[in-house]
């Protein structure tokens, strides 16, 4: 497996000059980093003017590794070759360093980048990328990996230590300032020098007091996510992410980048990308898949939209017993619930479990956003909140069999979308019944967010270690004892005449999770879905948006002026036997020929796992319109002429060869598509709050965007 790795900006706010005669002097060997034990110039070229040098080295490595592996390995030392592009004109350093030793069985490969700040010509940009791909190594592949990843991760740290260190020895020696590389009005040779004290000066306080993090408005201003372009820097991640390890760093640029080549234009910021990595430790192909799956289901139920959107019924204000205050003495902020005092039955009862979950995802957003205006606040980051839970009340009937269907369903739903937001659950005055609770509710709940809850029986919250190691004797509520006023609804029980029927709570039962405009659907080997739109004007706008959620699939668009007839009941299905191809209804009849009977009128698209597609296709005629999504196969799987032995058997499995995908369409009459072929948009369509754009040529009729 290739081990990755892609640093953040580093930002020195020194001129690109000042940082190459600090980084020349690491070499050909320092103290700072013992590992590093020499280097030789093996070669240096430059150009006829001067401007460029490349320099090529060979060093030598000593790896921290257990002795019986470097005695297995045969090696005491490492060598690797690095090759210095320096530009002197456009004041860049490129750097590529290779490995020597073990490069038939181990290939590591690094490119490094100092550039000029794009906003201040006196501030210097670093960027670092790497791979390793150990083939084999002995039979000690996972060690070797390993201790390759701590070491280089170690490295990184003294990095730039290093160049901090030469700069202020630099600066002791009077050197604040070297002129910038100007050309040559003799032919000559021209080397690096360094501006000899004499004439060296400080940078100016103005020059060094400009650019992107010079003032405080400047410092709170974030780094919008989306344009591929734009890259974190690495005072960004410490002043609003917190400190992360080279690697940690590595895996949430990864992830990102992953995101804006996947998900253009619906890109998640950087902390809610880094909670989902968190809570998967680091993994980056586990959070991924489980960051994926959020992200549809937030895109199927709008629930970006559900704080602008969504009214709290009355009786939520009146009856639900919990809000917002203030906030923790790390900055958090504070929601408190008195589920005590809540009747749940008649919450149950009276809103269903819908409404319920509704109330709790909108208690979530709501976090989110507290968190960032936290964040700003305080000057440091705040990625999560602090819950305080007063028991006090709590009783069998909170044990409601109903009720307790709903704890549980809302619980799996805020774990597998809201992960990492949970800073710490303080549980007070627990009566003896807590314990069936929590042994109901546990088992959904991560170990690791287990591991913040806090329970206080009685009136131990009051002890040291209690409640005031955690909230200022301030905003502790009055109903604890304390002087703050919390302005949270008594709660009460709730009348039996705002109950409603069992018939209009099981009508509304889950709607969640059926309303949507969008829709699923399921593709197999043999039996692509199809869906038919007719078309009675020419010039209207069939407009699509769709993810796939599952394997990789072909969509294709086709014409037909012949009425398709409707499918034939599958034979085997009417049997109760499942055939592959009866899975879905075939709206493209199987003796109708392609040119004759029906035509495609857009190119077939391809469409990987993970991919989020939106496009138009503006109709020449009436007619009907075939929109179809087809199981892709991978060229491994048609490489070959003569099926395998395990092709055959995986193909008598069916669940081995399904995508799933997740699609919106709408008709949209040309005088309701607004502005251009280059939007998606319209004073009618349900696309102007789903997608942000896509792009199209002026010489087609149809336009898709897909983010690869």
């Amino acid at each position: 497996m290739v081990q990755e790795y892609q640093s953040p900006v580093r930002v020195y706010k020194h001129p690109f000059e000042l940082i190459m005669a600090a980084y020349v002097r690491r070499f050909p060997k320092s103290p700072l980093i013992p590992v590093f034990v020499d280097s030789e110039i093996v070669n240096e070229t430059q150009s006829k003017d001067g401007s460029t040098v490349v320099t090529e080295r060979r060093c030598m490595i000593d790896i921290e590794a257990p002795r019986l592996l470097k005695r297995i390995a045969g090696v005491d030392y490492l060598y690797f070759l690095q090759k210095n592009t320096l530009n002197h004109r456009d004041r860049t350093l490129h750097i590529e360093v290779r490995n020597e030793t073990f490069s038939n069985r181990v290939i590591v490969y690094e490119s490094c980048n100092y550039t000029v700040h794009p906003e201040n010509e006196d501030w210097t940009c670093f960027e670092q990328t790497a791979s390793l791909d150990i083939k084999s190594f002995f039979g000690f592949e996972n060690s070797a990996e390993k201790i390759a990843m701590k070491q280089y991760a170690s490295s990184i740290k003294k990095g730039k230590e290093m160049i901090e260190y030469y700069l202020s020895e630099l600066e002791d020696e009077g050197v604040t300032y070297i002129p910038h590389w100007t050309p040559p009005v003799v032919s000559g040779t021209i080397r690096l020098q360094l501006a000899p004290p004499s004439i060296a000066r400080p940078i100016p306080e103005s020059s060094a007091q400009t650019g992107p993090d010079s003032t405080d408005a400047d410092a709170d201003a974030e780094i919008v996510p989306g344009s591929p372009d734009d890259k974190l820097d690495g005072d960004y991640i410490r002043r609003y992410l917190g400190d992360l390890t080279p690697l940690q760093e590595s895996c949430l640029i990864r992830l990102r980048q992953w995101l804006q080549e996947t998900h253009k234009g619906k890109i998640p910021k950087d902390q809610h990308v880094l909670r989902f990595l968190r809570a998967r430790d680091f993994n980056m192909d586990k959070a991924r898949e489980f960051l994926c799956q959020s992200l549809t289901w937030r895109k199927q139920h709008q629930v970006d939209f559900l704080l602008d959107t969504w009214e709290r019924p009355q009786l939520l204000q009146d009856y639900y017993t919990g809000g917002w205050h203030h906030h923790d003495k790390e900055g958090r902020p504070l929601y408190i619930l008195r589920l005590g005092q809540m009747d749940t039955k008649g919450l149950v009862r009276a809103l269903g479990e819908e409404g319920l979950l509704r109330q709790v995802l909108s208690i979530n957003e709501e976090g989110l956003r507290r968190c960032e205006e936290n964040t700003r606040v305080f000057g440091r980051p705040i990625s999560c909140w602090t819950c305080l839970v007063d028991l006090e009340g709590l009783n069998m009937r909170h044990l409601w069999r109903p009720g307790v269907k709903a704890l549980l369903r809302i619980i799996e739903v805020v774990e597998a979308n809201y992960p990492e937001t949970l800073g710490r659950l303080l549980i007070l005055r627990a009566p003896r019944v807590f314990p069936v609770l929590w042994t109901l509710v546990s088992p959904l709940i991560d170990e690791n967010t287990r591991k913040k809850f806090l329970v206080y029986a009685g009136n131990d919250y009051k002890d040291p270690g209690g409640l005031v190691d955690y909230i200022d004797n301030e905003i502790i509520p009055d109903f604890l004892r304390g002087d703050c006023m919390c302005d949270i609804p008594e709660g009460g029980m709730v009348p039996k005449s705002l109950y409603r029927t069992a018939e209009e709570l099981e009508s509304e039962e889950n709607r969640l999770l059926t309303d949507s405009i969008y829709k699923c659907a399921s593709i197999f080997k043999g039996a692509p879905y199809e869906m038919l739109i007719e078309i009675t004007e020419a010039s209207s706008v069939i407009t699509w948006d769709f993810d796939v959620c599952k394997g990789d699939v072909h969509f294709n668009i086709y014409h037909s002026k012949r009425v398709p007839q409707p499918p034939k009941k599958d034979t085997l299905g009417a049997h109760g036997i499942t055939s592959p191809g009866a899975v879905n209804a075939q709206i493209i009849d199987r003796n109708w020929v392609l040119g004759q009977d029906y035509s495609m009128v857009e190119k077939a698209l391809i469409c990987k796992e993970g991919e989020s597609v939106q496009g138009s296709h503006v109709t020449r005629w009436p007619g009907c319109y075939i929109l179809q999504w087809r199981f892709h196969s991978s060229p491994a799987c048609s490489a070959s002429s003569l099926p395998r032995v395990d092709d055959v058997l995986a193909s008598l499995q069916v669940s081995s060869h399904k995508c799933k995908i997740m699609y919106y369409t709408e008709v949209l009459a040309s005088h309701d598509f607004r502005g251009s072929m280059t939007s998606l948009q319209s004073s009618h369509s349900g696309f102007s709050q789903l997608s942000a754009a896509t792009t199209s040529s002026s010489q087609s009729h149809a336009s898709s965007t897909v983010s690869r």
